[in-house]
């Protein structure tokens, strides 16, 4: 039976699936609370394919400290693993 986790989490059941493939409470919260989470294949172009500067500003967006500091191979890894 899935945990009734309140208001801040959308869809519990996604959640807990999430949680138990092992992400973090962060990342499992967001993903559960997409609208459209579940669907394939984003819009959204390769990290490889953007410039350095859409990769700092999509850093920025998601919070990644020490952003400023990383080279373009390092804003890609820091945010798959965001």
């Amino acid at each position: 039976m899935t945990k009734n986790h309140g208001s801040q989490i959308k869809n519990d059941e996604k959640y807990e699936a999430l949680r138990d493939k092992g992400m973090s409470k962060e990342k499992a919260a967001r993903i559960a609370n997409t609208e459209g989470s579940g669907k394939k294949g984003g819009k959204a172009g390769k990290y490889e394919d953007r410039s350095k500067n859409e990769l700092y500003k999509k850093a920025k967006e998601v919070g990644i400290k020490g952003r400023s500091d990383m080279s373009k191979k390092e804003l890609i890894n820091a945010l798959r693993n965001h």
